[in-house]
Formats: structure tokens, C-alpha cells, sequence
């Protein structure tokens, strides 16, 4: 039986009339985005149509969904609410503290030393709050979350980035900050801009070399990084119902990777069979009585041009294995241009390592495909020339594929198999020899292939491809090796071409486990103490931010103008410094350390207008806390891109900053700064950025006046007398702007408990 069945079926019996409500007030069919937007609207029925890209809505998500590094202090500001219990169904998993190095049970066993304090703080907050809690070693929250919690026609959100892979199983999930998750963990409404709609037709049949991940590579190609921003991409057509539910959340994962709200496909078939065979036929059940429902309408996918803001049509049949990178996941080579684009760039012909897994591709189908790569390489006396790691996706992937002799099978070509957690896709990855930071390149089936993600070395070019194509790649040891016209040489000198991959969709013998890492939380927590030491370097209780004034801000110093690419990563980075997700003081140390300086371009070097001397941003910043001056950063465009993860925007909160001016922002993290009480603003005339000199004393001359819809004038003293005044905009709307005055959205909560 699945998790949560009764509120499954309640999200059912709510839908229909809701939805038929909807269409009528709309006058037209619906996209199944909008069936779900319409269905989870905190007001229940609909009682108006929504402008998308315009109104702001509040919803009624049916779950939240957290990972153990977010989780911290998702988890700490939900004690700060004041709240007995969640009030919707939430879960913790813990997959992101486990280091990738020697192998899954060394690395699992070191880490629940090392991190056996946050461990237990996770553990006991979910018991006493009513929160399911899967171990460490259960999996990655993504691939848990399809295997047990997802289901057609239900909106979660969850605090990781990729909580979209649930589109895989027809949902609306939707990554967002802790803040966010807190307000539904509360019992209140999650405010959300109602999403434009870009309609994906997929046309034809996936074949040969060509995997669902090549469609998302494709994707990211055509829309880029920011394409998706403020948008559902529905996927429909032929193509989508031939393909596998899991290939479906691969796609949807990604979308993630374009700055998408999130991505979906309509009920279908695939589903059916993916439900069933994770045993919920239950859902299955349920789900078929309102199936209509859980797909677009007929005349929507019939004449899409009508119904989405944007379509892209892509034939199946004629799609080409992709392979996306170096350094952005947008930059798009099939593979046979890989050649000509390597040479014409420079970049490292050799790969080193070959990764499989990650919450992208760690599914029984993926695993299958990329063995019966590696099982050619074993029988035709092949000798691999990278190294290859494998992350399962969780614990009963791992059982069930050691069952079916595919562990035997990678550990034949050397593979390192690690832990069921994310690894080297998140940089918890102890690389032997990235130190020395030498130029090479790497190939893996994740989702974000960013400057010193995986292993910290800024050199590193990262490649992202499917797992059959990370196996030939890894196996040939040449990014150009191009698998459908190439031939390797066997141990014998022989002449070997690469059959194409198969891989049943799911196990014939069924899904398998003997403990799959949950822990049920108790009855009645209310008698549990959760303790937290003062002197602990892991975790920290939070304390209130403080509320604004009231009063013009004058006198702020600039602290850095970022120049070009600034993700979430270049703000907060990840690896060694997940230790210190639960400690707001300590990771703030790793506040901006990746970001361009646009006066020196350097990272971690910013002038102290104070004393005219250069030091690091977190030291800058705390000297600015200090002396009680306010602070400011600029950014180019899509500032932000990346992760969910808040810290990139609670780091500056803490640290003394005020407001982040930019060009443009990434979804989640404009929210993030908006909950944490700051002003995140961006360029009425996108120039003015060239105006910001670096030894400027900033005024926000008429912040008094802040208003909805009404831009901020913002004054640029510069280091000769000169002045610019700028003119900046905003998305807030009144609730929003109550949370800068408040101090943060939190402080709001707190003060209605």
C-alpha cells in the first residue's frame, strides 16, 4: 500500500469538480499544469482565472520533501514557528553528508561518524514533529520520492532544486527554500507566480543509443539556462507515452537545468506499470477512476500552439545521443560533432573518470542499460581506460540490481559502486589528485556539470551524457569516441563495435529489500527534547532577524559586483562545506568565495572600503556587520542559478547585506532573498550595471515609499564626488514587502504562533 493513500484519494475526490470548476471560468480546456494549479489553490474551488507570469497565487501543496543538507535549517526554522506537528505529510532524507571515496560501505560507516550529530538532530526533529525519516544509505530524496510518495495530480514541493523528478509520475513539484517548505510544514499557504506554460511535443520513438536523457539535453540546447525561468514544461505527444516513467522523471529532473518551475507528462500507461511495480496499485486504482483528469484535455495537445506560451516539437526517432558541457549544462554536442567541437575548443580529449548514478540516472532501466554496455566490454576482453563510480539511487535499486548480477558486472571493469546518496554529483567527492588541479575531462550522468561541482578542481571539464553513453565514453577513454561509427580494439587487437544498450524498463523478478532506511516518526512527540550544543561547530539555533526600521537606507557599501555566471554554487558553495549546513554562522564563511570580482577578476577577493585593503567576502562583510553599515551585491543575469538551497541567500542576511541588484534572477533564489527580509531588485536599464564602480556608497533614497509594482531609486555615490542614481525593480507584492518589514517571512510565523 502506498504512503498517505487517504490523502491520495481526497486529492481525487477534491479534483474533479474542482477542475471542471476551473475550465468553465477559464472557457477553454486545460493543460494538465493547469488542472493541477487549479486543483491545489489554497481558496479550494476556483473562484477566478489567473494570469500567468502575473498574479501571485496561493497554493495548498499535498507533501514537502527534504534533504538532509537543507533540512538543517529548514528543520531549525520550523522549530522557530512554534508549531506541535506538520501539518501536511513531510519526510527527510538523508543523502547529501556522505563523502564518495572508498567505496558504499567504508564511506556510509565514516560518515555516520562524522556527521552521527546532525544525524540524530534530524532524526529526533522528525520523530518529535511527525516527520518520516529515511537513513543515511536509503537513497537519494529524489528517486525515494518516485518510488514511494509521487503520484499523478498531486503538487509537493520539496527543498532541493531537482524535486521536479517527481514529474515523472505526472506531479507538480516544485523546488523551493526552507523558508517556503516551513510555511506549508505550518499549515499555511505557499505563494507561488502562476507559471507561464511551454509545451514539449515529442514526436516518434526513442531508439538505438539515444536515451529520455537526450531530450532533456536537447531541451537545455534550445532554452538554454534561463529559458524555463517563471514556466511548467509539459511534455506530451507520442513520444512521451512510448517512453519509460522513469525515463520521464530523468527529463524532468532536468528541467531544473533551464530554470524551469517544474516539469510534468499526463497519466499514461508507463505510470501505471511504475506504480505497480513499486507496489502501489492502490494509486493505480485510484488514479484510473479520474485518469481524464490527469492529462491534458484532447484539443490542448491537438492544437498545442493555442493553449502553452511556448512549443517545441522533437522527433524521437531522429534524435541524436547528446553530450552537454564543459562547465554549463545548456551547451549542447551530439556526439558525432564531439569531435570537431573538442578540437575547435581544446578541451581534454583523455576522460579520466566515467560516473553513473545521481538522482538523475540511478534507476533499475538506467543501471540495466549502461551493464549491458559494460557486459560487452567484459565479454569482448575490452579494457576500460577511465575509472568509473557508480552511485545507486537507492537501497532497494541497489539490492535489486545486486540480485540481478549487474554489481557483479560493474565491479568486473574495477567500478568504485558508492553509496546510495548523491556523491560526486553535489562535489562529495574526495578525488584523489584534484588538488593539483590539472586540466582533464570527466563524464558523468548528473545533472549540473558547473566549474569545481564535482571535485573542486576548476580545470575539470565535466561532461553530462546518458549512463550508456558515460559506460562507452568511460570505457573508450576519448571524449570524441562516438559509439555508433566508432570501434575499439579488444585485448586482442581486435576490432570491436558497441552493440546498442538495452535494459528492461523495470526488474522481471519485481523490485526487492530487506531494509529500505525508514524510520516511522512516533505517535505522539511531544515528550521528546530536542537538544542542540552551544558549542557544537554543525548546528545552530537560529536566532530572529532584525525588522527594518522603517528609515531610508543610507550609506551601504558595495561588496562585490559579480561578474558573469553566479549560481548558487558560486554563492554557498557545496562539498566540505555541507558540514556546516545547520550552522548559519560558520558556512557564512564560504559566503561569495566563488564569485567573480568584476574590478579584479578574481574570487574571494573584494576591498574593504573601511580600510582600502583587499580581503576575502566573508571577512569584508563581517567588518561592514561590525561598524553597523549595511551592504550591497550586484550581479549579472540569471543570479542565483542552481540549487534551492537558501543558504545562498540567508548567508547574505546574516553577514549584513541588504539587497541583491542583479539583471536578472533565478526563480528560487529571488524567492529565497524575498523570505529572508532582503530586496531583491534588478536593473530597470540593464546598462546601469556598468556603472557601479567599486569604492561606491550606496542610498536607497525612497525605500520608504517601497510599494508594489513601484521601482526603488537607488543613489551611487562615487569615490570622486559623482553621483548615479539608479533606477531598480521589483516583483514584491504587499505579503512580500510585510516580510522585509518583518525581518524575514519566519518572523511572521513565529509572531502568529
Amino acid at each position: 500500500m502506498a504512503f498517505d493513500i487517504d490523502m491520495i484519494k481526497k486529492v481525487y475526490d477534491n479534483m474533479t469538480s474542482r477542475v471542471d470548476a476551473a475550465r468553465e471560468i477559464v472557457g477553454r480546456p486545460l493543460t494538465l499544469s493547469e488542472k493541477i494549479l487549479y486543483s491545489h489553490l489554497w481558496e479550494k474551488t476556483p473562484s477566478q482565472m489567473y494570469k500567468r507570469g502575473v498574479d501571485y497565487v496561493d497554493f495548498a501543496p499535498d507533501r514537502v520533501a527534504c534533504q538532509d543538507a537543507t533540512a538543517q535549517m529548514a528543520l531549525l526554522q520550523f522549530m522557530h514557528a512554534g508549531k506541535k506537528t506538520v501539518a501536511v505529510p513531510t519526510t527527510v532524507h538523508c543523502d547529501h553528508l556522505i563523502l564518495a571515496k572508498n567505496g558504499a560501505e567504508k564511506d556510509l560507516a565514516f560518515a555516520k561518524t562524522q556527521s552521527s550529530e546532525v544525524f540524530d538532530f534530524l532524526s529526533s526533529v522528525s520523530n518529535k514533529y511527525g516527520i518520516g525519516f529515511w537513513k543515511p544509505g536509503s537513497g537519494i530524496i529524489h528517486q525515494i520520492v518516485l518510488e514511494n510518495y509521487a503520484f499523478p495530480g498531486g503538487m509537493m514541493i520539496g527543498t532541493d532544486s531537482h524535486t521536479v523528478n517527481a514529474g515523472g509520475l505526472g506531479m507538480l513539484a516544485i523546488g523551493v527554500g526552507g523558508a517556503d517548505a516551513v510555511d506549508v510544514m505550518s499549515g499555511m499557504s505557499w505563494e507561488l507566480k502562476f507559471p507561464k506554460l511551454i509545451g514539449v511535443k515529442l514526436t516518434g520513438k526513442l531508439s538505438g543509443w539515444t536515451a529520455p536523457k537526450d531530450v532533456i539535453l536537447k531541451v537545455a540546447d534550445i532554452l538554454t539556462v534561463k529559458g524555463g525561468t517563471g514556466a511548467i514544461v509539459e511534455y506530451f505527444g507520442e513520444g512521451a507515452t512510448n517512453m519509460s516513467c522513469t525515463g520521464k522523471g530523468t527529463i524532468c529532473n532536468m528541467g531544473a537545468e533551464i530554470g524551469a518551475t517544474t516539469s510534468t507528462f499526463g497519466y499514461d500507461d508507463s505510470m501505471r506499470r511504475y506504480l505497480t511495480a513499486t507496489g502501489r496499485q492502490d494509486v493505480v486504482d485510484a488514479a484510473d477512476k479520474v485518469a481524464d483528469y490527469l492529462t491534458g484535455d484532447a484539443e490542448v495537445y491537438a492544437n498545442p500552439g493555442q493553449y502553452f506560451d511556448q512549443v517545441i516539437e522533437i522527433n524521437l526517432s531522429e534524435l541524436e545521443p547528446h553530450i552537454n558541457g564543459p562547465f554549463t549544462p545548456d551547451r549542447g554536442t551530439p556526439v558525432s560533432k564531439m569531435k570537431e567541437e573538442a578540437a575547435a575548443n581544446g578541451w581534454p580529449i583523455k576522460v579520466e573518470w566515467g560516473l553513473i548514478g545521481s538522482c538523475t540516472n540511478s534507476s533499475y532501466e538506467d543501471m540495466a542499460r549502461a551493464v549491458s554496455i559494460v557486459n560487452q566490454a567484459v565479454e569482448h576482453g575490452i579494457t576500460p581506460k577511465a575509472e568509473f563510480g557508480v552511485n545507486p539511487g537507492s537501497e532497494q535499486i541497489r539490492y535489486t540490481i545486486e540480485r540481478d548480477g549487474m554489481i557483479a558486472a560493474f565491479e568486473k571493469l574495477g567500478t568504485k559502486v558508492f553509496t546510495n546518496a548523491c556523491g560526486p554529483c553535489i562535489g562529495q567527492w574526495d578525488r584523489e589528485g584534484a588538488d593539483k588541479q590539472e586540466k582533464n575531462t570527466i563524464v558523468h550522468s548528473f545533472n549540473r556539470n558547473f566549474s569545481k561541482r564535482a571535485d573542486g578542481n576548476p580545470n575539470t571539464h565535466a561532461f553530462v551524457t546518458s549512463p550508456e553513453m558515460v559506460a562507452a565514453l568511460a570505457i573508450s577513454g576519448r571524449l570524441d569516441f562516438n559509439p555508433l561509427t566508432d570501434a575499439l580494439l579488444n585485448d586482442k587487437g581486435e576490432e570491436i563495435m558497441l552493440k546498442a544498450p538495452f535494459g528492461d524498463e523495470l526488474p522481471k523478478r519485481g523490485f526487492d529489500v530487506k531494509d529500505n532506511g525508514f524510520q516511522a516518526p512516533a505517535e505522539d512527540g511531544s515528550g521528546i527534547v530536542i537538544a542542540v550544543s552551544e558549542t557544537s561547530d554543525r548546528l545552530q539555533l537560529l536566532a530572529p532577524f532584525q525588522a527594518w526600521n522603517g528609515k531610508n537606507i543610507i550609506g551601504a557599501k558595495l561588496l562585490i559586483k559579480a561578474f558573469g555566471k553566479c549560481t548558487t554554487d558560486h554563492i554557498s558553495m557545496a562539498g566540505p562545506w555541507l558540514r556546516f549546513r545547520g550552522h548559519l554562522d560558520n558556512i557564512s564563511n564560504n559566503m561569495l568565495i566563488g564569485a567573480v570580482n568584476a574590478f579584479n577578476q578574481k574570487t574571494n577577493s573584494v576591498k574593504n572600503l573601511l580600510t582600502g585593503e583587499y580581503d576575502t567576502v566573508p571577512a569584508v562583510a563581517r567588518a561592514y556587520k561590525a561598524a553597523g553599515i549595511a551592504s550591497v551585491v550586484v550581479g549579472d543575469h540569471n543570479y542565483g542559478e542552481g540549487s534551492s538551497r537558501e543558504h545562498a541567500a540567508m548567508e547574505p542576511r546574516f553577514l549584513g547585506v541588504i539587497a541583491v541588484l542583479v539583471k536578472s534572477f533565478a526563480r528560487i533564489h529571488e524567492t529565497n532573498l524575498k523570505k529572508q527580509g532582503m530586496l531583491g531588485l534588478t536593473f530597470a536599464n540593464e546598462a546601469d550595471y556598468d556603472k557601479i564602480q567599486e569604492d561606491d556608497v550606496i542610498n536607497f533614497i525612497d525605500l520608504v515609499n517601497f510599494a508594489p509594482a513601484k521601482p526603488l531609486s537607488i543613489e551611487f555615490v562615487h569615490a570622486d564626488g559623482s553621483k548615479d542614481v539608479i533606477l531598480a525593480n521589483h516583483t514584491y507584492n504587499a505579503s512580500q514587502i510585510g516580510w522585509f518589514v518583518a525581518g524575514s517571512a519566519l518572523n511572521l510565523i513565529a509572531a502568529e504562533a
